[in-house]
């Protein structure tokens, strides 16, 4: 990583605001989807609208050299802002670089719809694909930040289920304690370009609308039951308030002697991946993240 680079991804987060301070959250939706919107999304790959359990969804095709398999994609934004379209630039890069397609779900956000209607539809739309003849081990769950919770969240709500668990979960920058207990927390306050812990306090308040965060489903890095979870890898970046959500999730996961990968990348902010043309440390995560998925995607099948 370069200075400059550094400096010009601090630069953009800053003007952009997406979630540095309170602010309403139809404030907060529109310059978070203008920021977005600056990211291109690459050449190479094949959009089409789509439903899935009954939620809008974008299916992401490579237009060379598919591989089986297919990734459940949950965008991020506090569980209150974003769209498939928000992290597209993020899934395409993923789906050329594993030459697996992805379904990126629409889920319902807060206030209007607060916990647990995200969890439910993402675990619903899980549910519908294998229904549909997708068998576990050729599926992956992945997300970015909020996203990368309810990729979390899924998993566990499948296993309560009794269903069976995707081949692997890729979580980048992952929100998993709505307690906000890590001590990152206060650690980064002021080194995170993106956040504030007032911003992320207000955003698990509209969020929670009241519910209980001392539970695994709003805070699995401090209560997830993590016995038979598929394996994992966990992307964040050094400066983010929300380092600890990921150390702590992958102490639990290895505790409970699930397949876990911890992967901190130094001086980056929040879901740098995105910023693929922005930072030579985004493209090497995202290839890092590519090879686990190819890895595991189908393993069991053919073993």
């Amino acid at each position: 990583m370069t200075i400059n680079q550094r400096n010009a991804v601090r630069d953009m987060l800053t003007r952009g605001g997406g979630g540095a301070q309170p602010r309403p959250v139809e404030e907060l939706r529109k310059g978070f989807a203008e920021m977005m919107s600056t990211f291109p999304v690459p050449s190479g790959v094949t959009l089409t609208d789509t439903t899935i359990a009954g939620r809008p969804a974008v299916l992401v095709e490579p237009r060379e050299n598919p591989r089986p398999g297919t990734m459940l994609y949950f965008h991020g934004g506090s569980f209150a802002l974003g769209s498939p379209s928000t992290a597209m630039s993020l899934t395409a890069h993923l789906v050329l670089r594993t030459g697996i397609r992805a379904l990126s779900v629409d889920y319902r956000l807060a206030p209007e719809n607060p916990y647990p209607a995200g969890v439910t539809d993402c675990f619903n739309a899980y549910q519908a694909l294998l229904n549909q003849g997708v068998a576990p081990q050729d599926a992956t769950i992945l997300g970015d930040s909020a996203g990368g919770g309810l990729s979390v969240t899924t998993v566990l709500a499948a296993k309560n289920a009794g269903l069976p668990v995707p081949s692997c979960v890729v979580c980048f920058s992952p929100g998993l304690d709505q307690r906000r207990s890590g001590g990152s927390f206060e650690s980064k306050r002021g080194i995170d370009p993106f956040f504030t812990p007032e911003a992320l306090i207000a955003s698990g308040e509209r969020y929670l609308a009241g519910s209980d965060p001392h539970t695994e489903m709003t805070s699995p890095a401090v209560y997830a039951d993590m016995k038979g979870f598929p394996p994992l890898l966990l992307q964040v970046g050094s400066d983010e308030l929300l380092l600890d959500d990921s150390v702590r999730f992958a102490e639990r996961a290895r505790d409970a002697e699930v397949d876990v990968i911890l992967d901190v990348t130094a001086k980056v902010p929040h879901v740098f991946q995105a910023f693929v043309d922005h930072l030579d440390e985004a493209g090497d995560a995202l290839d890092r993240a590519a090879l686990f998925i190819r890895q595991h995607v189908g393993r069991s099948a053919t073993e």
